[in-house]
């Protein structure tokens, strides 16, 4: 099996330091809150270089709140190595403000709450969005697909990111076909996007990570691969048994398992669609 791949773009991994005095935590979160002491991008590169030079989206951790800080420092020192997913406060006064002013420090995505698609901030949030081509995530299980899609069809030019999936296999290797269904039939919307991962959390979870295959395929084939995209999630709350390994058999799933994937196809997925969203001037 290769080694490594020229390409590839890691779509959501959370980083964290215990730099405290630098990076405060929100309030309300205490230190024994992280799911580690630190998740730094070094502790990630000393297993992500196994498969070669990544780009990484950082996805704005909640116990750090809209302080931004730390990514941000991040993606300043290296920006042709990091961009980011943010969080603006949908009670912030100007939501559509916020959101350019962290696009140009080099948020390309915002991962906003899926319960409270009702409030209004979102129709500021989505406008932006269209207008600038920023997209906005959501970490959801299917049966908040209906609230979203009200909003997808009012503003169906706006970038929209379904995170793992979707929660569809995760947590449950027997997923249902019922909710899987609502999630290929959400791919009428041109625009919406999905992650591909994490796969130590689908099914199974045990690499070579085969058994999650068939999800994988008919996620593709109702999105397309220029619509998915590969992610570890490194730093979340389910851990691969033994990163060093468990991470080049992620890349390798699509890489040299994906059979139903053309070489073009695969490109697309483990870096391509990524690159476009979150690399759009350095790709």
């Amino acid at each position: 099996m290769p080694t490594s791949s020229p390409r590839i773009v890691d779509a959501h991994i959370h980083v964290w330091t215990d730099d405290f005095a630098r990076y405060p935590l929100a309030p309300g979160i205490r230190e024994e809150d992280l799911w580690l002491p630190t998740f730094t991008p070094e502790e990630y590169f000393r297993y992500s270089r196994a498969v070669g030079d990544v780009r990484i989206n950082l996805v704005q951790m909640t116990w750090y709140g809209t302080d931004h800080s730390y990514i941000l420092d991040l993606i300043a020192a290296d920006p042709e190595t990091f961009s980011g997913t943010g969080i603006v406060s949908l009670d912030d006064p100007a939501p559509d403000r916020t959101m350019l002013e962290l696009a140009e420090k080099g948020c390309r995505a915002f991962r906003e709450p899926p319960a409270q698609l009702d409030h209004p901030a979102f129709e500021k949030l989505f406008s932006t969005g269209a207008d600038h081509d920023l997209a906005i995530s959501f970490n959801m299980r299917v049966d908040g697909l209906p609230a979203l899609d009200r909003l997808c069809t009012r503003y169906p030019d706006t970038p929209v990111i379904l995170d793992h999936v979707c929660h569809v296999g995760i947590r449950e290797a027997d997923y249902s076909e019922e909710d899987l269904g609502a999630l290929l039939r959400f791919a009428r919307h041109s625009r919406v996007m999905v992650k591909i991962g994490p796969l130590q959390a689908l099914c199974s979870r045990r690499a070579p990570y085969l058994d999650t295959l068939p999800l994988i395929q008919r996620v593709v084939e109702a999105y397309g691969a220029d619509r998915c995209m590969w992610e570890s999630d490194s730093g979340g709350p389910i851990t691969m048994q033994d990163p060093m390994t468990d991470y080049p058999a992620a890349v390798a799933l699509v890489r040299d398992h994906a059979s139903f994937l053309s070489p073009a196809e695969k490109e697309a997925v483990l870096w391509g669609t990524a690159e476009g969203l979150f690399f759009p001037d350095r790709s």
